[in-house]
């Protein structure tokens, strides 16, 4: 549910909007919340931190949006502003532009307009949080950090949970870029490392899509995590999405005209995180270990181009929602038996 907060001294504003957008606040979409004035706005934030954008009026008692505005970017930086106002000469325009808002609306209020305004500022909100909340859950704090620069940062509980260690269950796929080792071998370095760059970009938009988060880049492979509900189903679905769309990348170079295509490996099971590396050297990766992580490494090895592998117990799973095909059994290193593998077709 989106969250908005009207400011404005117009009493009859918050009947209005309420006529207006009744169907999607009865069907919770939207929750509104008013305040005839900026302070009035700024203690209703401070109830609610959780508002994703204002839309204020300039001209108000006690506190006018501008500066309204200027206190916005101080304490809730996150939060998205609309000025909808009479005075909508340029220099009101300016300055409200200069103190952090999205966007301008002019009175009266058009309320197409105010509606896909509305619309547009949520959504650039909402990329914002979910920009914070992939990059908090690739774990990019957790990085390189000990324990005394944690608590030098005077979160003690947030250092204490940052460097846990514990064994959780979830799904390891790694995905490598098949042949880029030749391509790094014959192209200049700056037209290697943009292009692993750029495809490594398109990969990770379907992960994060997913809700799974990179745990590392290793050469020209992606090693990624998925974990809590739905684990197995959400990273397969993410590396059907990951091949279909590094299929659709156009070949690149003009003398090795490279086509970039993908094999991947999966395996669910359990694995223990925590912070490894040195402390002497303060230089911590907070990643997993253990069988599954070795076993989705070795499964990648042993897939071709466009090849989806996961193990037995992963098919016995997903066999009811994912189609797959049984490709055999192999050999993996520190495995006694051969392991039956099978390929996601869709």
């Amino acid at each position: 549910m989106a969250k908005i907060l009207i400011v404005d001294d117009e009493a009859d504003l918050e009947t209005l909007i309420k006529q207006k957008f009744r169907k999607q606040i009865r069907g919770g979409e939207y929750q509104f919340f008013f305040a005839e004035n900026g302070r009035v706005a700024l203690e209703e934030i401070v109830k609610d931190p959780e508002i994703d954008i204002v839309m204020s009026d300039i001209n108000m008692p006690e506190m006018d949006g501008l500066t309204l505005l200027t206190k916005l970017s101080e304490s809730s930086p996150l939060i998205k502003s609309v000025i909808v106002s009479a005075y909508g000469d340029m220099e009101n325009i300016r300055t409200a532009m200069n103190r952090g808002a999205f966007d301008f609306i002019t009175k009266p209020i058009n309320f197409e307009d105010l509606t896909l305004t509305m619309e547009k500022t949520l959504q650039h909100a909402k990329q914002i949080k979910d920009t914070l909340r992939a990059i908090k859950e690739n774990n990019i704090l957790k990085m390189y950090v000990d324990a005394n620069v944690l608590n030098f940062m005077g979160n003690k509980d947030f250092a204490t949970a940052i460097m846990a260690n514990e064994t959780l269950e979830g799904t390891v796929m790694f995905v490598d870029i098949c042949g880029f080792t030749a391509i790094s071998e014959n192209a200049p370095p700056d037209v290697v490392v943009a292009l692993l760059n750029s495809y490594f970009d398109e990969m990770v938009k379907e992960i994060i899509a997913q809700e799974g988060y990179i745990d590392k880049f290793i050469g020209d492979a992606i090693m990624a995590v998925f974990k809590g509900d739905y684990h197995l189903d959400r990273a397969i679905d993410a590396a059907l999405a990951l091949c279909s769309k590094v299929n659709a990348l156009p070949a690149v170079g003009d003398e090795f005209q490279f086509k970039p295509k993908v094999s991947i490996g999966l395996k669910s099971g359990e694995m223990i995180s925590g912070n490894i590396g040195s402390e002497s050297l303060k230089r911590l990766d907070y990643t997993v270990i253990g069988d599954t992580v070795n076993t989705a490494a070795r499964l990648q090895d042993a897939a071709n181009e466009n090849q989806i592998i996961i193990s037995e117990s992963c098919y016995n799973a997903v066999k009811e929602s994912f189609k797959c095909e049984k490709v055999g059994d192999i050999s993996l290193k520190n495995k006694s038996k051969p392991v039956t593998i099978y390929q996601v077709i869709a």
